[in-house]
C-alpha cells in the first residue's frame, strides 16, 4: 500500500485501528472456549500474576514512547529514547500488552500465541509505514532503517534525550488507551468462573 501524503497515513492509521479492534473482538471470543491445563492452582496463579505484569510493563513502555514521539509520528524522524533501540517500541510493547492478556488465562502458550499474532499484524502495518516514511524523510530514514532494528530491541545502541517536550493530552490518551488492558483481566476471571460452571463449554486446554 503506497501512503504518500500525511491525510493519507491519517486514513490508514484509522483503518488500521479498526482492523486490530476487529482482531481484540475474534481473540476475545476465542478465549471464551479455552483454558489452562495446568493441573497445579498455585502455576496457574502465578502465570496470572506475571501476566499482570507484563501488562503493567505495556502501559508503561506505551506512555515512554509517547514521551518522545506524542504527536510527531509522521512529521519527524524521531531516534532517541525507545526509539534509539527499535523503530517501532510502540508495537513491540503493545505486543507485550497483548502478550500479558494471554497469560491472564493461565497459560503460557495463549500468551505466546496472542503476542505472535499482534507481530504479525504490526508486521504489515510497520511496511506500509515504512513505505511513507521513505518516500517523505528520504535518506534521513533510510540511515534510521540501516542503524535501528525494525522490531526487536537493540539495547546495545539506547540514546537519551536531555530534554524532552510532550503534549500532555498524547501522555493521557497512551495511558486510557493501555488501561484498556486490565478490563480483560475481570472479563478473562468471569469467563474462567462461567467454564468451572459449565455454563461455557471448554474446547481446549493449553499449557
Amino acid at each position: 500500500m503506497a501512503l504518500n501524503s500525511p491525510q493519507e497515513m491519517s486514513r490508514f492509521q484509522r483503518r488500521r485501528r479498526v482492523v486490530i479492534a476487529g482482531i481484540v473482538v475474534l481473540i476475545v471470543i476465542a478465549l471464551l472456549t479455552i483454558r489452562s491445563a495446568w493441573q497445579n492452582e498455585w502455576v496457574h496463579e502465578y502465570i496470572e500474576d506475571i501476566g499482570i505484569g507484563t501488562i503493567v510493563l505495556s502501559i508503561l513502555g506505551r506512555m515512554w514512547c509517547t514521551l518522545y514521539i506524542g504527536g510527531r509520528k509522521s512529521s519527524e524522524i524521531v531516534r532517541l529514547g525507545p526509539y534509539s533501540i527499535s523503530r517501532n517500541p510502540l508495537y513491540v510493547f503493545s505486543a507485550l500488552g497483548a502478550a500479558g492478556i494471554g497469560m491472564l488465562t493461565g497459560s503460557l502458550i495463549v500468551g505466546l500465541a496472542l503476542s505472535l499474532i499482534c507481530y504479525t499484524a504490526f508486521h504489515f502495518v510497520i511496511l506500509a509505514e515504512e513505505g511513507y516514511l521513505e518516500r517523505n524523510f528520504g535518506e534521513a530514514y533510510l540511515s534510521y532503517k540501516r542503524d535501528v532494528p525494525r522490531f526487536f530491541p537493540n539495547l546495545s545502541i539506547y540514546r537519551e534525550s536531555e530534554l524532552l517536550s510532550v503534549r500532555a493530552s498524547m501522555l493521557y490518551k497512551t495511558l486510557a488507551d493501555g488501561l484498556v488492558f486490565f478490563v480483560s483481566y475481570p472479563l478473562l476471571e468471569f469467563v474462567e468462573y462461567l467454564q468451572s460452571t459449565h455454563v461455557l463449554p471448554v474446547l481446549l486446554r493449553l499449557y
